[in-house]
């Protein structure tokens, strides 16, 4: 049975005919007048709609936060069961929806923020399409996934070797030539044995709610967002070999909007070293990246209450001017 809705002053539910499909949004937020901020959520095929009631109440004080359950993903795949994404067809599907979302708001410019996946998906589209973006923020931004990878064995390795973990080393060892020349099935089944080993040097990172628990306590949660989530796997495995090939740095550094990264101080999965390099180079009315202490790959959940004032200053910054 459905949960009670919150009493919200926006609180909206709804699919909408989206290039071709009805697509589902999920809106939030306390004034209309607010800006409206995108989410583009990870993965792929991971929606964060369901686990946005664990870290968004505050954001919704300073924007209007619009959920998009990707084409191939959660209450969209559930929709329409035989439409599997293509990095095209998902290009297309936010500009649609930035489209409505001007009209619907009544806004010229909308904030896209990407986690994750939707880092890779966010940044192709702001420079194929600055046009309608107030700004973009790139949340744990994949630079090149492959240059990550081999960052994140090196990093673990010279734990191991600090902390003298012979055992952990031996493990290390048995992986071979990690990640290898590409990342393949072959390298998803050596990165779990990675992570695995990896979760001895994370004491930052410290454990709260399952996600099953937290994906259980959402308003939106249906029974079928479950099954959802497992067909999802089939459904984005074009958009996971194209993540293994993703590098930003190869394609020209130029931007017609701001640019503002956000990593986590304790990021396994996307080094921040490469997203400062990369930003170093990159030509954008305004840059800044943002380092959220004692966070991982998710920083939203890690540390709430340092996130929303990274927020805020991003916030600022467009309506005051840069940060002296």
């Amino acid at each position: 049975m459905p949960k009670k809705k919150p009493n919200k002053a926006i609180w909206v539910e709804e699919y909408v005919l989206i290039n071709g499909i009805q697509q589902y949004l999920f809106h939030a937020g306390t004034s209309a007048d607010n800006p409206v901020l995108l989410f583009l959520h990870g993965g792929p095929g991971s929606p964060a709609s369901l686990f946005a009631h664990a870290f968004q109440d505050q954001w919704e004080d300073l924007f209007t936060v619009v959920h998009w359950d990707q084409r191939g993903a959660g209450k969209t795949l559930t929709k329409n069961p035989r439409s599997y994404p293509t990095v095209a067809l998902l290009l297309q599907d936010v500009r649609e929806i930035l489209g409505y979302l001007r009209n619907r708001y009544h806004q010229e410019k909308i904030i896209v923020l990407g986690h994750s996946w939707g880092t890779v998906l966010g940044s192709l589209f702001v420079r194929q399409h600055p046009e309608g973006v107030a700004y973009y923020v790139g949340v744990g931004q994949v630079i090149n996934k492959l240059a990550g990878e081999r960052l994140n064995y090196a990093r673990l390795e010279d734990l191991m070797l600090q902390a003298n973990d012979q055992k952990g080393l031996k493990e290390l060892s048995a992986l071979g030539d990690y990640p290898g020349e590409r990342l393949d099935a072959a390298w998803l089944k050596k990165s779990l044995r990675l992570r695995k080993l990896q979760g001895n040097y994370q004491p930052a990172i410290k454990p709260g709610a399952s996600p099953f628990k937290t994906l259980m306590a959402s308003p939106l949660f249906r029974w079928s967002d479950l099954a959802a989530l497992i067909k999802g796997n089939k459904a984005n495995k074009g958009l996971v070999d194209f993540l293994g090939t993703f590098d930003l740095t190869a394609e020209p550094a130029e931007y017609q909007v701001p640019i503002y990264f956000v990593f986590g101080e304790d990021d396994w999965q996307t080094p921040s070293v490469l997203g400062q390099e990369y930003l170093t180079r990159v030509q954008a009315p305004d840059k800044h990246l943002y380092t959220i202490p004692n966070a991982g790959h998710m920083p939203m959940f890690d540390q709430p209450a340092l996130f929303l004032p990274v927020l805020a200053a991003m916030k600022t910054r467009q309506e005051h001017g840069k940060e002296r």
